[in-house]
């Protein structure tokens, strides 16, 4: 699923560099800038955007007195970083809120994880549970953090998500640990990292011990 955003910012040239950031990630498309809150709301109307990013310094109105009004997902994007703007952007709706100047890692972080978010809610299906509904807030702010937990190896963790995205049915610790080579410990502290980032779902199965087998599945394809 491709994701379509509105890049809206005052200066056209930040509006450009904004817009390539977005380009460049796999998942996304930029269906259009705009520099003024006008021209947002005509092209939010037309082109049904799912996400706006959406500068608060506008020429004939703020940012955030336009987000409520807008048929779609919103992130604030600008250089006013007042409390009363945060506050004032979360309640019109704003996913998200993002203090420029930054940098592309960041921008890349927040979409990725706002993508991960779509796609949890969907998985829920229509009829969403508190376990759902906490699944996908936690997976949306999930790029306002370091993308691997503090004392975890990036290798280990991009190859264990890996294994787990390839596998076509729920795997365990134990069989991730032999497949890479690694103790069952450290396969099962990545694995339960994955699930509370709402990236995998744990489930558990008792075998003929009685004892509780944790069985992990990936939630995104």
């Amino acid at each position: 699923m491709t994701l379509g955003v509105l890049v809206v910012d005052d200066d056209f040239r930040v509006a450009d560099l904004h817009a390539r950031f977005v380009a460049a990630l796999p998942g996304f498309a930029v269906l259009a800038t705009a520099r003024t809150a006008t021209a947002t709301l005509d092209l939010a109307r037309r082109l049904k955007p799912d996400l706006v990013l959406l500068d608060n310094y506008l020429p004939d109105r703020p940012g955030v007195s336009v987000a409520a009004e807008l048929p779609c997902d919103v992130m604030i994007v600008t250089a006013d970083g007042s409390s009363a703007t945060v506050r004032a952007a979360f309640a019109a709706g704003a996913v998200n809120f993002i203090v420029k100047p930054f940098s592309a890692d960041l921008i890349s972080a927040r979409l990725q994880a706002y993508a991960r978010y779509r796609q949890v809610l969907l998985a829920g299906g229509t009829d969403l549970g508190q376990d759902d509904v906490d699944r996908a807030v936690a997976v949306l702010h999930q790029g306002d953090h370091p993308p691997t937990p503090k004392g975890q190896s990036p290798v280990t963790a991009k190859l264990i998500a890996e294994q787990l995205r390839q596998a076509a049915e729920p795997v365990t610790s134990a069989g991730i640990a032999d497949r890479l080579g690694i103790s069952r410990a450290t396969a099962q502290r990545y694995l339960a990292a994955l699930a509370e980032e709402g990236r995998a779902t744990m489930t558990l199965r008792y075998g003929s011990t009685g004892r509780p087998e944790h069985r992990y599945r990936w939630v995104f394809r």
